[in-house]
């Protein structure tokens, strides 16, 4: 069940990348070290692939493996990164706790985790701990955009070394992101209380715990479930020290609408965030091209990471 729910969510993306893999499959110039643990919760380990390329250019770029917030190791397709190994980015595929298990704020507070922990092991992974980029599609969108716009310092006095480290990442691409989950579709439209249709509803059915019950009950107080909805959307967290950020997204996506896309744009644009948005006409939520379009994304990290090499 849990496969056809993502291979569904998915399945625009994917069945583009399907026919096109044999070419990261041919003598790939990289290696891969699968199964690296960045954290644990619940008795659970949080982790990641890493992907180096033989000639690494010593920049970061951190691929959200994520649909529906629904993430898992299968879904790692190392040619959604053959673009950016190519240029000789070293790609860390970041699998989060999962949906229906975890909601939405806690696999934010997952991302905050891996992005933390690349960054405390920048040496080991001979990256640049200064420059980071992030990439995503539909909620690995929304993710990455997360991170661009609500990313933290880290703290000085944390027992875990990796939690002082910053989650801030310096450049954010993306594919037909959730960006306000208060304004959805048009202005003051509001998905609250469980809005989202299946299979997404578990993903916003939020809990708090009961001590005097000893048990999880459902959040249901209309203020605190938009103040919710409000720390998730990455549009309410637009300020001039945000990411520069790349948004492609099909003006006929009936999942996430292009507005979407369009409002977070305004809101960089008023902030000064170097921001651009590339609309697909008459695309749904993905396109046949789309494993061409992530080479825009590399051109973006281009842009904005700056390789090493490129400082001589």
């Amino acid at each position: 069940m849990r496969e056809t729910r993502l291979g569904l969510l998915l399945a625009c993306l994917l069945m583009t990348v399907v026919a096109p893999a044999s070419r990261s499959a041919d003598a790939p110039d990289w290696t891969r070290t699968q199964d690296v643990i960045y954290g644990r919760k619940y008795g659970l380990a949080l982790t990641m692939d890493v992907f180096t390329p033989k000639r690494a250019n010593g920049v970061g770029v951190i691929f959200v493996v994520s649909g529906g917030w629904f993430s898992r190791p299968e879904a790692i397709y190392p040619v959604l990164a053959t673009p950016l190994l190519k240029r000789g980015y070293t790609v860390f595929a970041v699998v989060h706790g999962s949906q229906p298990k975890f909601t939405v704020p806690e696999i934010v507070e997952d991302m905050h985790r891996a992005v933390r922990f690349i960054r405390h092991n920048a040496s080991r992974f001979k990256i640049d701990p200064d420059r980071l980029g992030i990439y995503g599609a539909s909620a690995g969108g929304h993710l990455s955009l997360m991170m661009g716009t609500r990313g933290k310092d880290g703290d000085p006095k944390a027992a875990d070394p990796v939690d002082r480290a910053s989650s801030r990442v310096q450049a954010v691409a993306c594919f037909f992101p959730p960006t306000d989950f208060l304004n959805w579709g048009e202005k003051g439209k509001e998905l609250l209380n469980r809005a989202l249709q299946p299979p997404f509803t578990a993903a916003v059915d939020f809990h708090e715990y009961d001590k005097s019950k000893a048990l999880f009950v459902p959040v249901t107080d209309e203020k605190k479930l938009r103040e919710i909805m409000r720390e998730i959307s990455p549009a309410h967290h637009v300020d001039a020290a945000n990411a520069p950020t790349l948004i492609l997204h099909g003006d006929k996506d009936q999942l996430v609408p292009v507005q979407q896309a369009e409002l977070i744009l305004a809101k960089f644009k008023e902030a000064g965030v170097p921001a651009e948005l590339i609309v697909r006409k008459g695309a749904k939520h993905g396109w046949p091209t789309i494993l061409d379009d992530v080479e825009k994304f590399a051109d973006w990290f281009d842009k904005y990471l700056k390789p090493a090499k490129a400082e001589k």
